[in-house]
């Protein structure tokens, strides 16, 4: 499992009448996106270093280095008199 900061993590409950939990993942502890992650919990805004386990998974953000490839042709009728 790789993160990226800014990756949202998703942890579902395995036992019956859990919560489902999610958070943004605000810091890395190796380089290479390997856990621990330090993850801003969205229900209480704490943040704790978390191991991920087999109910977690994680939503990618799409980074600005990304967009950067990304060209959009501009809209005609957005500057039409």
């Amino acid at each position: 499992m790789k993160a990226a900061v800014g990756d949202r993590i998703i942890v579902q409950g395995t036992r019956p009448g859990a919560a489902r939990r999610d958070g943004e993942i605000v810091g890395l502890h190796h380089p290479d996106g390997s856990p621990p992650y330090d993850v801003r919990w969205s229900d209480n805004d704490r943040v704790t270093e978390y191991f991920p386990g087999p109910d977690t998974r994680i939503h990618h953000y799409h980074h600005k280095d990304e967009d950067a490839a990304v060209t959009v042709p501009p809209n005609p009728h957005l500057f039409a008199d």
